[in-house]
């Protein structure tokens, strides 16, 4: 589970001695999803004959093996680009070191609480966007004295009062690209020790992308480590020093940026 603290004694790796902290360690993991009601096949002759091969695993319930023996460590200080196909197992793996989602083998070990851009600040649409800054932030871990500091910082970074005053309407009357933003601006609000940001940076314009470009590197100085998903590879390039190249849930590639989007812009093509 990724609650399991990190025990650095225990574990050697290619930084050790460089001075490096690791802060996360995926050690063979494999996350397994069970999906209710798969289908068997047509007729009650040929379920009944499925169910007899595929004697003691659970009735009606499809396995997809999501995140299969992947293992790595991540630093402090580091900026970590995962990239892959659809459904190569990067979301997966991000759930699964927040300790959203069961090893169904292996561990991950987290030093300090990694945080899931949308999960820890969920918002919500009911709500003015000025509240869900400051619940977003309180679930963050955040000071209301601390909020009251940086609230106009967190409205003025998502851009969303742009065009208007948005910040005091509901979050449903929001496009999907304002909430991202909002919610982007909330977590870059906090240092943290794991912050996890899957495709935020994908939404806004270029503006608002090389403002969170910047704040990750911030992030990164302040002794953070940072996971960025995103299918953009010059966001990528311009934001970290290492990638994990996932494809069908393996780790195909683990290393300097430019060798690996190299790597895998041959491998798609593009």
């Amino acid at each position: 589970m990724a609650d399991d603290k990190l025990d650095k004694t225990d574990r050697t790796d290619r930084n050790a001695g460089k001075g490096h902290i690791p802060t996360v360690i995926a050690d063979e993991l494999h996350i397994v999803y069970r999906v209710n009601g798969a289908k068997t096949g047509k007729g009650s002759a040929t379920s009944a004959l499925s169910r007899i091969i595929r004697r003691g695993e659970e009735r009606g319930v499809r396995k997809v093996h999501a995140v299969r023996g992947v293992s790595f460590t991540a630093y402090r200080g580091e900026a970590i680009g995962l990239i892959g196909s659809n459904g190569s197992g990067k979301s997966t793996l991000l759930r699964a070191i927040a300790g959203l989602l069961p090893a169904e083998q292996g561990k991950v070990y987290t030093d300090g609480q990694p945080s899931l851009l949308g999960v820890n600040a969920a918002l919500m649409n009911d709500l003015t966007g000025e509240r869900n800054v400051i619940l977003g932030g309180l679930a963050m871990g955040m000071s209301r004295e601390q909020i009251r500091t940086r609230y106009q910082e967190i409205v003025d970074f998502s851009g969303i009062n742009e065009k208007g005053d948005f910040i005091t309407l509901p979050m449903r009357t929001y496009s999907s690209g304002m909430a991202a933003r909002l919610r982007f601006s909330i977590a870059a609000a906090k240092d943290h020790d794991v912050l996890m940001i899957d495709e935020a940076l994908a939404t806004g314009d270029r503006k608002f992308q090389k403002r969170s470009e910047a704040r990750i590197r911030e992030l990164r100085k302040e002794a953070g480590t940072v996971f960025l998903v995103s299918h953009n590879n010059k966001s990528i390039r311009d934001t970290c020093d290492r990638v994990l190249w996932l494809e069908r849930g393996e780790l195909r590639m683990d290393g300097p940026t430019d060798e690996v989007i190299k790597e895998y812009e041959k491998f798609t093509g593009k």
